[in-house]
């Protein structure tokens, strides 16, 4: 903290400021005038007349009129002898030394200061600066200099050790939080928040999302996001239309009632393309089934249909929407759905939007996987990562819709609260 350099028209102002106000008090001028009582106190000695006035208005003699203004008159008193200004002139060298003494003091302690409040929290700098140098200057000193009042500083002495188990604390859970980024770099605060409540031990403490998020941008530490986003779209506009019976409603009271469905491109390094085909449980999020293949060829889709048959045992009065791309246009496609008994929807031509919960599966899966790469390096890579992802997806991942659960686990919680038969 630079000390302020006041012209002497300043400080014989603040003199006679506080000789002229009735009832003035150096820390009530001091503070009015910006500057620390030591100060103003050392300016009163120098410029100051000796009198004040009180309440009243009178002029008192000041109670700050230093030794120095009685004992070092402008004229030496009358009938002195040699002696006794020998002895005057020593006690006014003496007062000289103490001055000199007093200010080179002062000049060092701010010296020592200026490192310290470069930092980010001012406050706290100064506190710890008085901390540091209590064992050479008296805190009184350090704290009229720096400007903060003693029992401020002791109170912020006496709350260290809070302070450094909390900073333990934190950097304890900065360790856990660093091993489940390490499993798995994609996820940010919620998921990691919710994966170490779940895995606390009994009895204890919960973390609060907020903490961990802090802690995380403290650390350094945060879920992967894309930079880009790719959308690829091919309508068939000659196929067969159906109803949107979703209107952008990608809900369901249960599982099994309400399926989105959408094809993705998986890019190889080689130029060519593997297309995973999906039929989402609008209920869970759920993968209930999934086909990869090297065409966009209506068995895609329909080997997908077909594992979400069988994993669910049968889609008898789901609904499944889709967009409007050839294979679900497809009489094929058409008479599957009919032979499953699975209703066809479908939203507006060219509209993602209409089929939102697809498509954000899909950008979800290439950002996760491939993160800042642009390619799998070949086909067996993307078939084992894509089944990995896909699994994980369903058994593990935790879902921000599923209340930071997986979509397995969710519909678990459903089936067990489902009322049993008398």
């Amino acid at each position: 903290m630079a000390r302020k350099n006041y012209s002497e028209e300043f400080r014989r102002q603040a003199v006679d400021l506080y000789e002229s106000t009735p009832g003035a008090t150096v820390r009530g001028i001091a503070e009015d005038l910006g500057i620390v009582r030591g100060t103003l106190r050392h300016w009163l000695e120098v410029y100051g007349t000796g009198k004040k006035t009180a309440v009243d208005g009178t002029l008192t003699s000041s109670p700050l009129q230093s030794k120095t203004t009685t004992t070092t008159s402008r004229s030496a008193p009358e009938g002195e002898t040699p002696e006794q200004k020998i002895a005057r002139l020593e006690a006014r060298v003496n007062e000289l030394e103490v001055e000199t003494t007093k200010l080179t003091t002062e000049r060092e302690i701010l010296q020592r200061a200026a490192k310290y409040f470069g930092r980010g929290d001012a406050l706290v700098s100064r506190f710890q600066f008085v901390a540091d140098n209590s064992a050479t200057f008296e805190v009184k000193r350090l704290c009229e200099l720096v400007e903060v009042t003693r029992s401020s500083f002791y109170a912020w002495l006496q709350a260290a050790p809070a302070r450094r188990a909390r900073a333990q604390a934190d950097a304890d859970l900065a360790q856990r939080i660093r091993t489940i980024h390490a499993e798995d770099n994609t996820q940010g605060a919620p998921r990691i928040t919710a994966e170490l409540n779940d895995n606390a031990p009994a009895g204890g403490e919960r973390v609060n999302h907020k903490r961990v998020a802090r802690v995380m941008r403290a650390e350094g530490i945060c879920g992967y996001v894309k930079k880009r986003r790719v959308r690829t779209t091919i309508p068939e506009p000659s196929g067969h239309k159906y109803p949107d019976l979703l209107k952008r409603d990608f809900t369901a009271d249960a599982p099994n009632r309400r399926y989105v469905g959408d094809i993705t491109y998986l890019p190889l390094a080689d130029g060519t393309n593997l297309y995973l085909a999906t039929v989402i449980d609008c209920y869970s999020r759920r993968l209930a089934g999934w086909a990869i293949a090297d065409h966009m060829r209506t068995e895609l889709v329909e080997d997908a249909l077909r594992a979400a048959a069988a994993t669910r045992g049968s889609l008898k009065g789901a609904v499944f929407h889709s967009d409007h791309g050839s294979v679900y246009c497809s009489k094929a496609y058409a008479k599957l759905c009919r032979k499953l008994g699975v209703t066809q929807s479908m939203g507006a031509v060219g509209s993602s939007a209409d089929n939102a919960l697809a498509e954000s599966f899909n950008a979800t899966l290439k950002r996760e996987i491939l993160q800042e790469a642009a390619c799998w390096t070949d086909e067996l890579a993307c078939r084992r990562q894509v089944f990995k992802w896909l699994t994980r997806y369903n058994t593990k991942r935790r879902h921000s819709w599923c209340r930071y659960t997986s979509p397995v686990a969710y519909e678990t919680d459903f089936t067990a609260t489902l009322p049993t038969a008398a």
